[in-house]
């Protein structure tokens, strides 16, 4: 399988793409970003460009993927709606209809939402309605199939560290405490390997329902982790 990977600088990118090296079901990886991931794998190839809104001259090298996983991301904190709105929505949106042009009704589309998301897009929570509204666009394309994973706390595991100083300094310091909150609230915390075992099922096996919450994404998760790795 060849999967395509957005944001894998990020914390739930880097955490997918070393589940997607250690896997045997993923042949090759495509990342895309604007600056390097740093990664040098056999299985990688890197995609650096700088236009998140326009891929016509890229377009091409989404036709033989099998998978996206969309794990690209900006906090709400401090931005307009309009603007929460362009990064989230109209970004998002970008890349998937390009896929959808390169790859009509082949490739599994996945995006790492966030629990508390708003499908009705009539909260009053600005970023759940965004993140809602991107969502039921998404579900609207013609893929072969997609899936939102409604992810609530994710523990960073395997060396994954978090691109902002603040939410990394919360990991290290809940990091010891995480066995507890696993359970305490085991329908609300996962982990970046979870995450990443859970994003490459959904692109070879699929599932019954095509938004997960975090007890979806661990069940799911535990399925894949099961399988015969290295």
């Amino acid at each position: 399988m060849r999967v395509i990977i957005f944001g894998a600088t990020g914390m739930v990118g880097r955490g997918t793409l070393i589940e997607c090296l250690d896997n045997l079901q993923i042949d090759s990886v495509l990342v895309v970003g604007r600056r390097s991931a740093g990664v040098r794998h056999p299985k990688v190839t890197e995609l650096l460009h700088q236009d998140f809104f326009d891929y016509s001259g890229v377009e091409h090298r989404f036709a033989d993927c099998d998978a996206c996983f969309f794990c690209l991301g900006v906090s709400a904190a401090g931005r307009s709606e309009a603007l929460y709105s362009h990064l989230t929505y109209d970004l998002t949106l970008a890349a998937a209809q390009s896929m959808v042009r390169a790859a009509p009704g082949r490739l599994v589309f996945c995006y790492v939402s966030g629990e508390g998301t708003d499908s009705s897009e009539h909260g009053r929570a600005m970023w759940a309605r965004v993140k809602g509204k991107t969502e039921n666009a998404l579900l609207r394309l013609p893929f072969k199939a997609a899936y939102m994973l409604r992810p609530a706390f994710i523990q960073p595991q395997r060396g994954v560290r978090s691109s902002t100083p603040l939410y990394q300094l919360l990991y290290t310091v809940l990091g010891p405490l995480y066995p507890l909150w696993r359970l305490v609230f085991p329908r609300y915390v996962t982990t970046t390997v979870s995450l990443g075992r859970a994003l490459i099922y959904l692109a070879t096996h699929g599932y019954e329902k095509p938004i997960l919450h975090t007890v979806d994404i661990n069940a799911v998760a535990a399925l894949e982790g099961s399988r015969d790795r290295k």
